[in-house]
């Protein structure tokens, strides 16, 4: 990204903001839109007409990307269902499972994203118990709690792999032991995670994983659940009989090259980008903590995703912070699906109403400079002097 000079506290409305919000969505990566272009006009065949060329062709495109995802994830391809993003996975694996089942008690995380929360509520609606578990105010849960928390009637634990707001880890592994422990299914929503940390849903001991393509450096619309073989769900809808007959719909076949295509670019810059965002994200933390006294970091330190940074500005009104940062700064203050609202996830961890407003996620992406670093620092040490006045 082209660094612009910020030396005034005010940006003229002709400067780009700087972008520092890679956690609500990334750019697609030139070689993703490359990878997708034939599939939009000129090989734009149904994969499911398999009587002529077009849909044969659309067909392979398909079936060879679904075998690089599942190799990424060192899984089965026929395990891997397409869906149109993390959410529709979400809700594919929750309600999928318990309907299946019938009735029963679901756990999952205070934490979690409103695509597991909301379809959770829905469970409840439909007479299913669902507990909640809260994390410390590290943002992480024990495996401890899991356990304690299991009843008899228990069909289903959810635990995301990686917040999307604290970018914490949460110890997937140890909380699949318990689970396997006592014959349950675990289901993690890995958006934030798949591509950025390393995921084998068999090594860790996950049943079900939702994943989505737009984090990476994909498409927007498509996504994928990964499940155990085995494991029996209700679709949430019927049609054509796709993906096994567990999501029913015309396959996105330029999507879904697109997906694999940066699951492979991902894959083979996980280890690098990692480091070097690592870095980057301390650096720019140390200067925050220079700039800005009292400045407090949400969520543990450690483990926690290179690429992402929360902080809450002390003594602040969140809406003048924001108010002052708008023009020259692209960043969350909590979830992109929130619309604004004050982030529960802070609240969990047990942050006032107040200090959730005076938050901010910066997320960091492969196009991330140290000049927008100190850019950044200076922008958000104007902001917090300019919202004060």
């Amino acid at each position: 990204m082209q660094h612009h000079d910020r030396n005034t506290d005010q940006a003229t409305l002709t400067d780009p903001p700087l972008a520092f919000d890679f956690q609500a969505t990334t750019p697609c990566a030139p070689e993703v839109v490359e990878a997708m272009a034939p599939y939009w006009s000129e090989l734009w065949g149904n994969p499911s007409s398999r009587q002529h060329r077009l849909g044969l062709t659309a067909a392979a495109a398909v079936k060879l990307a679904r075998r690089q995802i599942a190799t990424a994830l060192a899984v089965a391809p026929e395990r891997l269902i397409f869906t149109s993003g993390a959410t529709e996975a979400n809700n594919l694996a929750l309600l999928g499972t318990a309907r299946f089942q019938g009735q029963g008690h679901v756990i999952s995380v205070a934490t979690e994203h409103r695509a597991v929360l909301d379809p959770l509520v829905q469970l409840q609606r439909e007479g299913f118990r669902v507990t909640l578990l809260t994390p410390g105010s590290n943002g992480l849960i024990e495996p401890d709690q899991v356990s304690e928390a299991i009843a008899p009637d228990t069909i289903l634990v959810s635990v995301m792999a990686a917040n999307n707001e604290i970018g914490v880890l949460q110890p997937i592994e140890e909380i699949a032991e318990v689970c396997r422990s006592h014959g349950l299914p675990l289901h993690s929503d890995a958006a934030q995670a798949f591509g950025h940390i390393p995921l084998e849903p068999d090594g860790l001991g996950l049943d079900l994983v939702s994943l989505s393509a737009h984090k990476l450096y994909g498409p927007k619309g498509i996504g994928a659940l990964v499940i155990r073989e085995g494991l029996q769900l209700q679709p949430l809808q019927w049609g054509g009989g796709q993906e096994q007959a567990l999501r029913a719909g015309t396959l996105p076949t330029p999507l879904i090259v697109g997906f694999a295509t940066a699951v492979q670019l991902a894959m083979a810059q996980r280890e690098s980008q990692s480091t070097r965002l690592r870095g980057l994200r301390n650096q720019l933390w140390a200067g925050l903590q220079k700039q800005i006294p009292g400045v407090a970091l949400n969520g543990a330190a450690e483990p926690r995703l290179a690429h992402n940074l929360n902080i809450t500005i002390p003594d602040i009104r969140g809406s003048r912070l924001q108010q002052a940062l708008r023009s020259q700064l692209s960043c969350s203050s909590g979830s992109a699906c929130s619309n604004g609202a004050p982030s529960h996830v802070l609240q969990a961890l047990g942050l006032s109403r107040q200090e959730a407003e005076a938050s901010l996620r910066l997320s960091l992406g492969r196009s991330t400079t140290d000049q927008e670093l100190s850019a950044l620092i200076h922008v958000i040490a104007s902001a917090i002097r300019a919202a004060r006045r």
